[in-house]
């Protein structure tokens, strides 16, 4: 099995010392032993030590770790180990909303629980949204380009004009938490409606709190002006967005990503932005990442890409972490993980 987080994943194994079934036998289990680091190729060992915690990312926040210190073993390694657990693994969790990239049926399968993180990153990455788009419907790309190459005109009234935010009828495709974020701060802009395309209709309180309508995934394409793609990778989204549904959305669409790369079809995307299919595009998610350097997307002023940053804040990557340490301490005493994944 091989798991890998977008940000960090932390591995907690189950070990017990012979003193500890001892004091376990006399109801002692809840006791809880002095914290002890090491490094993932110390073999030293401590009989105190009930639980070890193995941290795949270098760069977990230290209040994460502190937390799962307090009782816990922590090993710092540089790469997973699930298969070297082997059946003491008891406890994962991702530091990400996403679960696609963990193995979730052999993790159901070996009855391990997974937690992640979603909700606390909302607000930082509709922060992100928010930028891009702005950034691609006003060519904020382009722009700079002008700059960089002496060729800033002053003389054309028609010179640089992007796409309006006011009156827009702005479209999500998926209206889960991080789309109602980025709804919440449209309020500002003065948009004219919302629409959406979603498995499920959003309760009504959420629909009249933001004027916001359910339709087919044809109607969303067609009546977007700013089209946000925030749901999750899936099967069934993988690869949806392509030259047939860029063939239906408007010439001045401005088409923003802050989900997965691979519910775009960049092939696809580059040749609609090419050919001025669509207006522009603002992504915070890509396929591969790292997106390489000579990647023809990168070529085109229409498109604005960061680096998968929609998170990356200290407040949330801190909370994030956090929330992952919390699942992985009640996961290895058999409590309900505070955010479960399943």
């Amino acid at each position: 099995m091989c798991v890998a987080a977008t940000h960090a994943v932390c591995i907690a194994t189950y070990s017990y010392t012979v003193r500890e079934r001892e004091s376990e036998r006399e109801g002692s289990k809840n006791t809880m032993p002095q914290t002890k680091v090491e490094s993932a190729e110390s073999t030293e060992s401590s009989e105190e030590v009930t639980y070890k915690v193995l941290v795949t990312h270098p760069e977990v926040p230290k209040e994460a770790l502190d937390l799962m210190g307090r009782g816990c073993q922590l090993i710092m390694c540089n790469s997973l180990v699930l298969d070297a657990a082997g059946p003491q693994l008891k406890s994962i969790s991702t530091m990400s909303a996403g679960i696609d990239n963990v193995d979730v049926p052999e993790l159901k399968k070996r009855k391990i629980p997974l937690g992640h993180t979603p909700t606390v990153l909302n607000s930082a990455v509709a922060d992100t949204a928010m930028g891009l788009m702005l950034a691609a419907a006003r060519r904020f790309h382009e722009g700079r380009n002008k700059i960089d190459s002496s060729t800033w005109e002053n003389y054309h009234i028609e010179w640089m004009w992007g796409q309006d935010i006011r009156d827009a009828t702005v479209g999500f495709y998926g209206f889960g938490g991080i789309g109602q974020a980025i709804a919440q701060r449209l309020k500002g802009f003065d948009i004219d409606s919302i629409i959406y395309t979603t498995r499920k209709r959003v309760a009504k309180d959420i629909e009249k709190e933001y004027n916001a309508a359910k339709v087919s995934f044809d109607e969303l394409l067609a009546q977007s002006d700013i089209l946000f793609i925030a749901t999750p990778l899936t099967p069934e989204t993988e690869g949806v967005f392509n030259k047939t549904t860029f063939s239906k959305m408007k010439k001045t669409a401005v088409l923003i990503n802050i989900a997965r790369g691979q519910i775009i079809n960049q092939d696809d995307l580059y040749t609609a932005l090419k050919n001025n299919q669509i207006f522009s595009a603002g992504l915070d998610v890509v396929y591969p990442e790292p997106l390489p350097a000579k990647d023809k997307l990168l070529t085109l002023p229409n498109v604005v890409i960061t680096p998968h940053i929609g998170s990356a804040t200290k407040r949330t990557r801190t909370d994030m972490a956090t929330i992952a340490a919390h699942n992985v301490l009640r996961g290895l005493v058999g409590q309900p993980m505070l955010s479960p994944a399943y």
